[in-house]
């Protein structure tokens, strides 16, 4: 790959990763994709999460299902999950994983500690339909801000 032409002091380094505090976060699904497991015996749905409010907006989690796999307590643990994600989104019988996206949802998040080869990341715990996840469990800092525009940000 050639890289003539580019110049790091125009361009902002990565800020190091870290995790979003446990909580409830607004969030939509904004990609899917099947994807073969590691060992090639099966697949994953994996999800793309975006948090579109509050103090973390933008932030970006993946959850994987997965729905075919060799081991049965896999799959029923995957089945019961989208299980959670349909009634969530309002979406029951899915076609695919594109039938979920832009569709406002609230995620419990969890914040999961390092085990020496990584640091800590985020875990979804959760899904809820919008206005019936535990308010109290809701950071004030992230308590949805007023709309300021009539496309939501997840829209734009």
């Amino acid at each position: 790959m050639d890289l003539s032409g580019f110049d790091a002091n125009t361009v902002e380094p990565s800020a190091p990763y870290e995790p979003i505090a446990a909580g409830w976060y607004k969030a939509v699904f904004t990609s899917s994709e099947e994807k073969p497991t590691k060992a090639m015996t099966g697949s994953y749905l994996q999800l793309g999460v975006e948090v579109i409010e509050g103090q973390h907006q933008g932030r970006k989690l993946i959850e994987r299902l997965n729905l075919k796999n060799p081991n049965p307590t896999a799959v029923e643990i995957a089945q019961r999950t989208l299980s959670s994600i349909c009634h969530a989104v309002g979406v029951m019988t899915p076609k695919s994983g594109a039938d979920f996206h832009d569709k406002p949802f609230m995620v419990k998040v969890a914040v999961k500690p390092g085990d020496g080869a990584y640091g800590p990341s985020n875990e979804i715990k959760e899904y809820a339909a919008v206005g019936s996840a535990p308010l109290a469990s809701v950071a004030a800092s992230e308590a949805p801000a007023p709309a300021a525009a009539a496309t939501p940000p997840w829209k734009r």
